[in-house]
Order: C-alpha cells, then structure tokens, then sequence
C-alpha cells in the first residue's frame, strides 16, 4: 500500500497531489477567498466612489464661491451644472478689495512659515542629539519631551497669555508663532528621534572615520536620510498652524489676526457677507490641500519608514 492509497498519510515524496476541483489553492478559508474575490476592480471602484464624495464639499464651496450672492440664495451649487452661465469671478475680485481678508492671509503666511521652519531646524537638531549624542541625563530629558505631549493646549492658554502680556508679545505675529513652536516641538522631537535611531550606526562611524564632524554629519548623512520623517512632520506642522483658530483668536489682534479669525469676524459681523466669505474659506481651504499633494510622495514615505525593516 502507498500513501497516495491512504486518505489521511502524508504525501510521499516525489507524490504530485492533485489540483482542487474548484481552482483554489488547498487549505484556504473562506476569509481568504472573500478577500481573494473583492481585491479586483469592485474595491478600486469603492475607492474611487469615497474619494469623490469626500471631495463633494471642496467642490461645493469652490462652485459656491464662482457665484453671485443672488445665485446663492436663490438656489443651490448644484445648479451651475444646468446654469453655467452662473459662474463668475466676482466674488474674488471683491475679496481682493477687502483690506481685512488679504491681510490675514499675509499674516497666515508670516505665522504659518516661520513657525513650521522653526519646529523642523529645531525638532530634528534636538531629534539628532537625543538619537546619538551621549550627554548627561539624555534618557531622562527624552523622556520629559515626551511626557510634553499629553499637555492640553487649552491649559496653557492663559499662563502663556500673561506671560506674554508682560513682554510685549501678546497681540503680535511673533506671539503667535513662539506659542505654536512650543506646542509642536516635543511632537518633532519624538517623531525624529525614533526615525534618526533606526539610521545604521555602521554608516555613522563611517563618516567619522572619514573625519566628519557632528554638524557636517547632520547634514550631510542623517539630513538626507531623514528626509521623508521631516517632509512629513513639516506637512503635519504647516496644517495643524494654518488651520488654527484658538491660538490665533487668543493671542492675536485686529492687526495680526490670520484667515481664519478674519473670516469668523467676517461672519460674526457680516452674517450675510456669502461674498467674501465663501471665496476667502476656499483659499484657506485649498492652500493646505495643494502643500499636501504637493509633498505627497514624501509624506507617504515618512509614514512608512519603520514599518517593514
């Protein structure tokens, strides 16, 4: 007797087992198969159906803020699609004319820049040194970095505020951007930290062999690895400061007020001003949108550094 003549014998070597009858591989569940079955075309085009309704409001306001305030009220955005003779630049060229939202959107930029800059210089010399400088109490400082990420901002507001107060920095740019550099650092730090640590020490010895200084070693080796967690966290950083609105309505004044305390004035004082306020929230809305496609590739590759080894 073989062990092709025993139903239940392992197979004898050099024995070809016989195909499934239904295609399958031997032994794969039902789960597999399931997944096997809807990883084609139908999951693209659910993807593709999510992506569309997601983009659904961007498209509304963006068409909301090509009409007249009278095509507003009258009906829906929906309607150019019947009327497109709706559509016009009107409204832009009135927010053009309005002092109070051009000048947000410059300070957005004077806050929003140099407080991202600031996080990533600093976030990732700090991450560098804490990664593979040897000083006394490093552990110990990482640790109280980190043990920095569960303060609530909300805590902070009025210390800060009175601190500022009296140094002269409350109501100025400059007020804004140190409260947003404090705030985003131990994030930076952490973030970087663990993403320089996983650099080969081999390559860094190397590079000290070859007569490199710490400096010249952060920039010339650990930099351009690290380029992907630091497109990333300058992604995170540059949305989380542009689309603030509590520190900005805490810590700003009527002279440097970003876009978003600007278009909620505009609401709180003009509830029927759709002019201005449906063109100024889609250029607040479509600047992050474009930095973030824009670093994209980037931002994907910094997630999954570390994921697979």
């Amino acid at each position: 007797m073989t062990a092709t003549d025993v139903p239940n014998a392992p197979d004898a070597p050099g024995v070809r087992k016989s195909a499934p009858v239904d295609g399958r591989p031997p032994g794969e569940s039902l789960g597999s198969r399931l997944a096997r079955g809807v990883s084609g075309g139908l999951v693209q085009v659910f993807l593709v159906v999510v992506g569309l309704f997601w983009l659904v409001p961007t498209i509304g306001l963006l068409l909301s803020s090509l009409r007249t305030p009278e095509d507003m009220n009258a009906s829906g955005w929906w309607k150019v699609f019947t009327e497109p003779a709706q559509l016009t630049v009107d409204s832009y060229q009135t927010l053009l004319e309005n002092d109070d939202i051009t000048n947000s959107l410059v300070n957005t930029v004077l806050i929003t820049v140099p407080a991202t800059v600031l996080v990533v210089v600093i976030g990732s010399l700090a991450g560098y040194a804490f990664a593979w400088m040897e000083f006394p109490g490093r552990d110990w400082w990482f640790l109280a970095v980190v043990g920095l990420l569960v303060v609530p901002v909300q805590v902070a507001l009025i210390p800060i505020a009175e601190l500022f107060g009296k140094v002269g920095l409350f109501g100025s740019i400059m007020g804004v951007i140190l409260f947003h550099v404090g705030f985003g650092l131990p994030f930076a730090v952490f973030l970087l930290r663990n993403f320089f640590a996983e650099i080969p020490r081999e390559l860094l010895e190397a590079a000290r062999l070859d007569g490199a200084g710490e400096l010249r070693l952060f920039l010339r080796v650990v930099m351009p690895l690290g380029g992907p967690a630091i497109a990333s966290l300058g992604i995170f950083q540059f949305l989380w400061v542009w689309n603030d609105m509590l520190v900005a309505l805490v810590f700003s004044d009527a002279g440097s007020q970003p876009i978003t305390v600007a278009l909620q004035t505009q609401v709180r004082q003009f509830g029927n001003n759709i002019d201005v306020l449906a063109p100024g929230a889609f250029i607040s809305m479509v600047i992050p949108l474009a930095v973030f496609f824009a670093f994209q590739r980037q931002f994907v590759s910094g997630v999954m550094a570390g994921a697979v080894k």
